[in-house]
């Protein structure tokens, strides 16, 4: 009988490990609730990585229009029958939990947006309409649960994997000629708060008690903690509540108080690290299918990283992005931790050195 091996892909899973470990620790300092809640979402988000790792991804791709369908049905049930919480439709509850569907479809969504654009290998403009056209309805029921955040990342994944691609660059163009054309209709959806984010943006100081808030006291947070920070429960932003959201959108500005320079240099370090072997999986890779999806989770992971990261600091506006595999949440964690699952399946095949076999 021959021997099982469950491998995993040391490259991928250690940044992961260590980023998670360091947002378990930054919550833990906050709330041993909120630490409980996120210890379990990572036990589940592990157990979905080696499920998902051992699945042979080439195969999803055969049910990519199912799951594509079965996306939108879920996004827009969610807008009809879904939580409401500040506002927002976001979430289903199953069994005490809140899943959000805008989150949890995105390594899902990515293997859809693979599959459809090798069917064709083409770079015509009817293809590069058809996949705008199929990304059009995701977009539109995120943005208006609202989730303004999760609405920019897909939309810039897909523009992004289609450059990739190498469609033509006047495409770009007329994209962009149009967004710039209808930017004055989608921002009549937005809520105020979120109209008020774009338009202070760029003048914190405009109203520093108000809508200016968060993003002052987030980098308040952030250079307060100067080289080796206060101490794991020590930073006054966060214990003592100035800092808003703290253990999601804003938990990089926790533990940059809290571990200072030193802590959010090693945060950095292991994104770094993530995306570097995430490109050697793109690198390495032998089918388009595979090489468009790891572009499709570089993209991923690295616009949430820079979007939160940009927010906490002062340099991009604020948009309720989370820290992948940091933040408090189960439906990112698991996300997140799927889509590494997929790609350490993609590396199997090859790089049999950096694995971890156990047995």
């Amino acid at each position: 009988m021959t021997r099982q091996f469950l491998r995993i892909d040391l490259g991928l899973i250690i940044p992961a490990l260590v980023l998670l470990i360091l947002g378990l620790a930054g919550i833990f300092s906050l709330s041993f609730e909120l630490f409980r809640s996120q210890f379990l979402f990572s036990i589940i988000a592990f157990l979905a990585f080696l499920f998902f790792s051992q699945i042979n991804y080439q195969s999803l791709k055969n049910y990519s229009v199912l799951i594509y369908i079965a996306s939108v049905i879920i996004l827009f049930l969610v807008l009809l029958i879904g939580i409401e919480s500040r506002g927002s439709v976001r979430w289903f509850e199953f069994l005490g939990f809140r899943i959000q569907f805008s989150e949890l479809l995105k390594p899902f969504l990515a293997l859809c947006l693979s599959s459809f654009l090798i069917s064709k290998n083409s770079y015509s403009i009817k293809l590069f309409l058809l996949i705008l056209a199929l990304l059009s309805p995701i977009f539109l029921l995120i943005f208006f649960q609202p989730d303004l955040g999760n609405a920019i990342i897909y939309f810039l994944v897909t523009i992004l994997v289609l450059f990739s691609f190498g469609f033509p660059l006047r495409y770009f163009f007329v994209t962009l000629l149009l967004i710039v054309m209808s930017f004055p209709i989608l921002f009549r959806f937005l809520k105020e708060y979120q109209r008020e984010r774009l338009l202070t943006f760029s003048h914190l100081k405009v109203d520093p008690l108000g809508i200016s808030y968060n993003a002052i006291q987030s980098v308040i947070a952030v250079g307060s903690g100067m080289f080796i920070g206060k101490g794991f429960g020590q930073g006054t932003q966060s214990t003592l509540r100035f800092l808003p959201e703290r253990h999601t959108d804003f938990i990089f500005a926790t533990l940059s108080e809290e571990l200072g320079l030193i802590g959010s240099a090693v945060i950095i370090a292991a994104f770094c690290f993530l995306f570097y072997r995430i490109f050697l999986i793109y690198k390495n890779s032998d089918s388009t299918f595979s090489k468009i999806f790891a572009q499709a989770a570089f993209f991923l992971i690295f616009l949430q990283f820079f979007m939160n990261i940009g927010m906490n600091i002062g340099i991009t506006p604020i948009a309720g992005v989370s820290l992948p595999f940091v933040s408090y949440g189960g439906s990112s964690l698991l996300s997140n931790f799927i889509l590494l699952g997929f790609l350490s399946s993609m590396s199997k095949g090859f790089d049999s050195k950096e694995v971890l076999e156990i047995r």
